[in-house]
């Protein structure tokens, strides 16, 4: 059997390999093993080495993508939404964001608990999705829905 590593041809082809002189012999005066012409002083032409991902460039998040991520953490922190889901805008300037939320709440409830729920969950889901600093989430509650009205609702309620 044929050693690969001892013959330039290749085992599938038959044809020789396409290694440089310079890389099976070791001469230092030739191309390096690394350039595909294999011509002399072409390795000054090589592509310097890759800057680390942090120097290459930025990345931009949208407003309109954090606020998404702002909307969907306000469903999730209210215990039984209802209604239309919560909408979010959100205004950033330099990896801060400040967010407004519309909301629809049962009524009674706690309102200053749901709110807290929900300024605490965006905070949290914008700084670990986004990676931006959260100061403020203000809320404004759009619409308020009876527990009494919405169970009514399925009554008949005709006069007698």
């Amino acid at each position: 059997m044929n050693d690969p590593t001892s013959d330039p041809t290749s085992a599938r082809t038959g044809h020789p390999t396409s290694t440089p002189t310079s890389a099976r012999t070791g001469d230092p005066t030739s191309a390096p093993a690394g350039d595909p012409t294999g011509r002399p002083g072409s390795a000054a032409r090589a592509t310097p080495p890759r800057a680390a991902p942090a120097d290459r460039g930025a990345t931009r998040i949208a407003d309109g993508v954090v606020a998404k991520i702002a909307g969907q953490a306000a469903w999730e922190a209210l215990p039984a939404p209802s209604g239309a889901p919560p909408h979010a805008t959100v205004t950033v300037h330099h990896d801060i964001a400040r967010v407004r939320v519309s909301l629809e709440l049962d009524y009674p409830s706690d309102l200053a608990a749901q709110c807290a729920a929900v300024r605490q969950r965006v905070t949290l889901r914008v700084e670990e999705c986004a990676e931006m600093s959260v100061p403020e989430v203000d809320i404004d509650i759009e619409h308020l829905h009876s527990t009494q009205t919405r169970l009514g609702a399925g009554r008949d309620r005709r006069l007698r």
